[in-house]
C-alpha cells in the first residue's frame, strides 16, 4: 500500500512539473495544442498570467516531492496531507470552472492517494 502511495503522489508531483513547464515556458507555443477552446489570440496576452499559474503549480509539486524527504513518519503524513489537499481542491475548484476533465486529471489520483495515507 505504502509503494502505491509514493507513485500517486510522484505522479501528482510530475504532472504538476508538467503543467508548472507548460504554463510557464510553453504557453503560447504547446499550450493552444491542448487547451483548443481557448481562443488562439489569447495566449500571448495572458501569457504572464499563465506563468503565475504555473509558478503556483511548481510549489505544489516542490511540496509533495518534498514528502520523499522527510523521514519522521507522522510529519510525512501530515505534510502529504496539505499538498495533496491543495492539489485535491485545486482540482475540483477547475472541474467546475473549466472542465470536468481537470478532476480526473489533477485532482483524482491526489484523491486516491489522500484516501490510500488514511486506510494505511
Amino acid at each position: 500500500m505504502a509503494l502505491a502511495i509514493k507513485i500517486l503522489i510522484g505522479l501528482t508531483a510530475l504532472l504538476h512539473l508538467y503543467f508548472l513547464w507548460l504554463e510557464m515556458f510553453a504557453w503560447t507555443s504547446r499550450a493552444p495544442k491542448i487547451f483548443k477552446k481557448f481562443p488562439k489570440d489569447l495566449f500571448e496576452p495572458t501569457r504572464t498570467l499563465a506563468a503565475n499559474q504555473g509558478l503556483y503549480n511548481g510549489f505544489l509539486a516542490a511540496g509533495l516531492i518534498w514528502t520523499f524527504f522527510i523521514e519522521d513518519g507522522p510529519w510525512r503524513f501530515y505534510v502529504s496531507i496539505f499538498f495533496l489537499s491543495c492539489v485535491i481542491i485545486a482540482g475540483v475548484y477547475g472541474a467546475f470552472s473549466v472542465s470536468k476533465k481537470i478532476f480526473f486529471v489533477q485532482a483524482l489520483p491526489a484523491l486516491i492517494a489522500l484516501i490510500l495515507l488514511h486506510i494505511i
